[in-house]
């Protein structure tokens, strides 16, 4: 694999990455975990403006569906112990190019969240890592998921006027992971928790209900589906456990899902992940961000199995974004422990 990077910007423990249209053009956020700016990049990694300059604290930003220059974010999320103020907002990019940030709903310790579809219908889905605490590092208050059917317009809600959740699964201890997976034309969610991997299907209809089914009862910290051998069955790529140093992937069989593979190195603090198509093929990008703090893709080859390479040394990263730019494979990383935004350029 060719691998060229190009650190695009700068960014004091830069976390969240996100696509979004903007004027008619398909740009990319970056933001930063602690309190600091939130960044807007073209495609070609060019900085076109700074959405804010704080609080910062974003775990996830998504656009809102079919509005130009306008997405939700996380604020004020620091740290698993510093999260207690942590909000959804809803942000703006007005006529005068202004941006404007406005509360949709305050959730204590929310760390991912997002949009989904089903039936022509919009729903917000919202994890909590945890529900409270007495103390630094305290885990005896369980987080939670939440939902709500997402109306057209926002522009009606803020801090006084909150968008209403409901719980939707409850005793979700470290309620890290989530990861939005497309199928049959309906948008699912993977969520991962110290009590295993669940997939969540939003209602088929406003008045529905959510349905839940647990796919690995392993603690996990993040997880994705990927059809990696192509036998028309999703593989489930798990990482392990909570901010954990494991790599493995699990095929589907009639007793559920069991391993078939473990990378053979520790991968200290596992955090980003991607699931899906580069250059053509099924691959699975992790990267880590404590001891050697790799980037590394993994695919499966018919005569030798699931085969890794690393793309980048020491970068530590947060969270990735892929697209294809033209014929490009390009991934942005949020290479958290090195403050830097790269544009990794992708060639077999």
């Amino acid at each position: 694999m060719k691998v060229e990077k190009k650190v695009i910007a700068r960014l004091s423990k830069c976390y969240s990455i996100a696509p979004l249209r903007d004027r008619g053009k398909d740009c990319i956020l970056v933001a930063a975990e602690k309190t600091e700016r939130c960044l807007l990049f073209d495609r070609k990694g060019k900085l076109l403006d700074t959405v804010w300059e704080e609080p910062g604290g974003a775990m996830s930003m998504v656009q809102v569906p079919g509005k130009d220059g306008q997405f939700l974010a996380t604020h004020k999320f620091y740290s698993p112990n510093d999260s207690a103020d942590a909000e959804i907002v809803t942000v703006s990019h007005k006529e005068n190019g202004d941006w404007e940030v406005r509360t949709l709903v305050k959730l204590p310790h929310v760390h991912r969240f997002d949009i989904v579809k089903r039936n022509g219908r919009n729903y917000l889905i919202a994890c909590t890592l945890k529900s409270g605490h007495k103390f630094k590092d305290d885990w005896s208050m369980p987080g939670k998921v939440y939902a709500a059917a997402l109306p057209e317009d926002l522009s009606g809600f803020d801090g006084e006027h909150p968008l209403k959740l409901q719980v939707i699964r409850e005793n979700m201890l470290k309620n890290h992971g989530y990861y939005r997976v497309t199928e049959n034309d309906t948008d699912t969610c993977l969520i991962s928790a110290d009590s295993g991997v669940f997939r969540f299907f939003p209602p088929a209809d406003v008045n529905g209900a959510w349905e839940t089914e647990q796919l690995l009862n392993t603690p996990s910290s993040d997880a994705v589906l990927v059809d990696f051998d192509g036998d028309g069955e999703m593989e489930l790529a798990v990482l392990s456990p909570f901010h954990g140093d494991q790599i493995r992937i699990y095929k589907k069989t009639e007793k559920g899902f069991e391993k078939v593979y473990e990378y053979e190195k520790p991968a200290d603090f596992t955090h980003a992940i991607y699931g899906g198509n580069l250059g053509g093929k099924p691959v699975l990008i992790v990267g880590h961000r404590k001891a050697e703090r790799n980037l590394i893709v993994f695919w499966w080859d018919e005569a030798k199995g699931y085969c890794w390479k690393l793309i980048d040394r020491d970068c530590g990263s947060a969270n990735v974004f892929h697209y294809v730019d033209g014929e490009k494979d390009i991934l942005i990383s949020a290479n958290r422990e090195t403050d830097e935004i790269a544009m990794y350029t992708l060639e077999w």
